[in-house]
């Protein structure tokens, strides 16, 4: 059990799609889950995708109760999933400001499905099937987007919705002196 580094945007394995797992119940499979959660626990992260610590492999993991960087986040059941598969559930969309540990002092507003179906496996190759709404189904669909190559910038429909945590979220900005 160890924190891994988590590899930032621009990392060229952050882009591609990550390879599905073939064999579960494996003991480097149970090493690396147990890498990943010690390394989303270590960074208070509401999910972790094995791209993220550079693996290329289709797992997830994600589970939140309280966490500061997300203080008013409905709680999530902690998962492990892997090979995933999601399929939305109506048409609607909400926008919420969202961050990533490989984008680190970020956020960036951006638009998801509420309400989905999920499906994937546990680390013991059990079937897993879910509906997910808010921000479960966010966090859900974040993650996912690592195991295609996608990371939430990619997602942000007006880019002035983009910027460093303390410039956005700090005191309102005084702009009279500024050309």
């Amino acid at each position: 059990m160890a924190v891994q580094e988590v590899i930032k945007m621009g990392h060229p394995l952050l882009l591609a799609r990550a390879k599905e797992v073939e064999e579960f119940a494996t003991a480097e499979l149970e090493q690396l889950i147990s890498d990943m959660q010690d390394t989303m626990a270590a960074l208070n992260g509401a999910g972790l995708a094995a791209p993220q610590i550079a693996v290329s492999l289709r797992i997830v993991i994600f589970g939140i109760s309280e966490n500061p960087r997300y203080p008013d986040a409905d709680s999530v059941p902690e998962t492990v999933l892997i090979n995933p598969e999601i399929s939305i559930i109506g048409t609607e969309r909400d926008s919420a400001w969202e961050g990533c540990l490989s984008v680190p002092h970020m956020r960036g507003l951006v638009p998801r499905y509420s309400s989905i179906r999920y499906r994937g496996f546990d680390a013991k190759g059990n079937l897993i099937e879910r509906e997910a709404h808010g921000f479960h189904a966010r966090v859900v669909q974040h993650e996912v987007d690592h195991l295609d190559g996608i990371l939430y910038p990619s997602r942000i429909e007006d880019l002035k919705d983009f910027g460093f945590e303390d410039e956005l979220f700090s005191e309102p900005h005084h702009d009279e002196d500024e050309l």
